[in-house]
């Protein structure tokens, strides 16, 4: 069962996403801010990330970029999720490090498209 780090200060938001997803059977690790995020991509080992990009302590472009530094976390695709949907936000998530990019109000059913095609893309299915 595929491990999904939700990092989102959000709680209304972070209680969704973690009871929607473990209904689809994954397993599901909480940051509420970036440098948790940061911390725990390293202790979790996550599948895959789902990243607010307003955070307190580290923002998620900052910790994007931390995450693709690292030899060991550059691994993990990264989901940005964002209330930003302004032209050129999808271009600088990417830029960022991100992976992926979807913007809130989360809509399930695209997401889950986005996780599962980037789940596959990190395994090498």
């Amino acid at each position: 069962m595929p491990k999904i780090l939700i990092v989102e200060d959000n709680e209304l938001n972070r209680d969704m996403l973690s009871r929607r997803l473990v209904k689809r059977g994954y397993e599901i690790a909480i940051a509420v801010d970036g440098g948790e995020g940061l911390a725990k991509a390293g202790t979790e080992k996550p599948d895959l990330i789902l990243l607010d990009m307003s955070l307190p302590v580290m923002d998620g472009w900052q910790v994007a970029r931390a995450l693709k530094a690292s030899d060991t976390l550059k691994v993990i695709p990264v989901i940005a999720l964002t209330s930003h949907a302004m032209a050129g936000d999808r271009e600088q998530a990417l830029a960022a490090g991100c992976d992926d990019y979807d913007t809130k109000p989360i809509e399930l059913p695209r997401l889950l498209e986005k996780i599962e095609l980037n789940l596959k893309k990190s395994s090498g299915a």
